[in-house]
C-alpha cells in the first residue's frame, strides 16, 4: 500500500540526500519525492509517497527512522487523513499543425494547457491527481508522446488537520522506537 508522508526539515546542503539514503538502506521503494522551500525559507518541505508492503507496521518505521536524521523538524502520515494532492506533468507530442487542434480539444477536457508549440510538437502542461494524468497520458500516446516529466505529488491536508504522527521528535530512542503505539499529538 501507498503512504504519503510530510516531512519538515532544515534547507541545508545534503538533506534530500540523507532522506533518499535512509529509504534506501532500509529497503523501502520511494514512489514520489517533491520537495520545495515553504513560507519558511529555512524550512523545506517533503512530500514523500512510500510503498510501504506491511502496512502501519512500515510507516511506523519509516515514521521513527526519519526522526533520527538531526535536520528532520516534523514528520506526519498524511494517507488516511482529509488532504489535496496533485502532480504536474509537461507531455512533448508529436504532432503537426494538422492534428493541434485535437491535442488542445483532449487538453481542454482535462483542464490542461498548451505551453509550448514547435513546428512538430506542442507541449502539454496538465496538473492533478495521478489517475487525471495517467488518463491524459494514455489518450496522448497513440498522437505519439516524445517527452515526458513529472514532479511528483505533493499533499496538504485540508482545513486545520494535521497527519498522523506515531512517534514524536525527541521520542526516538525511547519506549516509541521499537513498540508499535500510537502517540499524543505534538503541542503546536
Amino acid at each position: 500500500m501507498l503512504y504519503t508522508f510530510i516531512a519538515l526539515v532544515e534547507n541545508k546542503p545534503g538533506v534530500l540526500n540523507r532522506v533518499a539514503s535512509l529509504f534506501r538502506r532500509r529497503n523501502f521503494n520511494i514512489e514520489s519525492l517533491a520537495v520545495g522551500r515553504t513560507e519558511k525559507p529555512e524550512i523545506s518541505r517533503m512530500t514523500v509517497v512510500v510503498d510501504c508492503p506491511n502496512g502501519d507496521y512500515d510507516a511506523h518505521k519509516i515514521e521513527a527512522n526519519l526522526y533520527k536524521l538531526v535536520n528532520v523538524i516534523d514528520v506526519q502520515d498524511v494517507t488516511h487523513q482529509p488532504s489535496v494532492t496533485r502532480d504536474l506533468a509537461l507531455i512533448k507530442v508529436m504532432v503537426g499543425p494538422e492534428k493541434r487542434a485535437e491535442v488542445n480539444s483532449l487538453a481542454e477536457i482535462f483542464r490542461a494547457r498548451i505551453v509550448d508549440v514547435a513546428a512538430d510538437s506542442v507541449i502539454v502542461e496538465i496538473t492533478g491527481t495521478e489517475d487525471k494524468i495517467e488518463g491524459m497520458i494514455e489518450l496522448l500516446r497513440p498522437t505519439g508522446i516524445v517527452e515526458m516529466v513529472r514532479t511528483g505529488q505533493v499533499s496538504m491536508t485540508r482545513g486545520v488537520n494535521d497527519g498522523v504522527r506515531r512517534v514524536q521528535q525527541g521520542a526516538v530512542g525511547n519506549r516509541y522506537e521499537n513498540e508499535y503505539e500510537e502517540m499524543p499529538e505534538m503541542a503546536p
